[in-house]
């Protein structure tokens, strides 16, 4: 019987390991990371299964192994969907070692969950261009992550112009939807920039995704986190 190959992001090699120098490091993210299914992580029995909102329960785990105590449902009364608000670096910089391509599967993934636990999702981009809006906040739709696919790279990186974006569609979102409604902004890049952006304000939960190179890290991302009393996560698979 053939062997099954996993799907889950391999760790940093270090360079004593591989023989190279760091320079030569990449992601090691599979082609077409984002329309994959990365291996599923364990989930304790649960009866009452289907009314676990998985995606909250991930944010709720964090980097640590699931636990019954992560678990968040959904009451059988109707509730306000989580507004999940993607925010790419789409910079030069992200297009050293594939991180921009391991980002792009991890927004692709983040839509996909979203829509499945019938989330709504926005995603804005940051990078050379400026900052762009691709998917306005709304019902997530796994056709979304259509939109993230094609996404290049270059130039330098607006982060303070784009977390000012995102807080302005949070506000716009929290009008609309209701001051209690739940929100979590994603953001996804290498923290190679020099702009020490605000906290924000508007989210209720913030993830910094570090993409930073793992062999030469700056730190910002992390430093980032600390400072706004956000979660830190390193790019690992979500779970299916």
């Amino acid at each position: 019987m053939a062997t099954k190959k996993s799907l889950s992001h391999p760790g940093p090699r270090s360079p004593q390991a591989t023989g190279k120098a760091s320079a030569g490091w990449r992601w090691q993210a599979p082609r077409n990371a984002w329309l994959r299914t990365p291996q599923a992580v364990a989930r304790p029995a649960d009866p009452e299964g289907a009314s676990v909102d998985w995606l909250r329960t991930l944010v709720a785990k964090g980097p640590a192994r699931l636990q019954p105590e992560h678990l968040r449902r959904r009451p059988t009364s109707a509730v306000q969907p989580c507004l999940h608000l993607i925010v790419l670096d789409t910079s030069g910089s992200m297009r050293q070692g594939g991180r921009l391509a391991w980002a792009k599967g991890y927004a692709a993934r983040l839509i996909e969950q979203a829509a499945r636990a019938g989330d709504h999702v926005a995603l804005l981009c940051f990078g050379g261009q400026g900052v762009e809006l691709l998917l306005a906040p709304g019902p997530a739709r796994t056709a979304g992550t259509a939109r993230v696919r094609p996404l290049g790279g270059g130039g330098g990186t607006p982060l303070a112009a784009g977390l000012a974006e995102a807080d302005r569609l949070l506000r716009t979102a929290r009008r609309q939807r209701g001051a209690g409604a739940p929100s979590c902004l994603w953001l996804l890049t290498d923290g190679r920039t020099l702009e020490q952006p605000a906290a924000p304000g508007a989210a209720a939960h913030v993830v910094v995704v570090d993409f930073d190179d793992p062999l030469r890290p700056v730190g910002r991302c992390a430093a980032w986190a600390a400072r706004w009393q956000a979660e830190h996560r390193l790019p690992e698979p979500l779970s299916s």
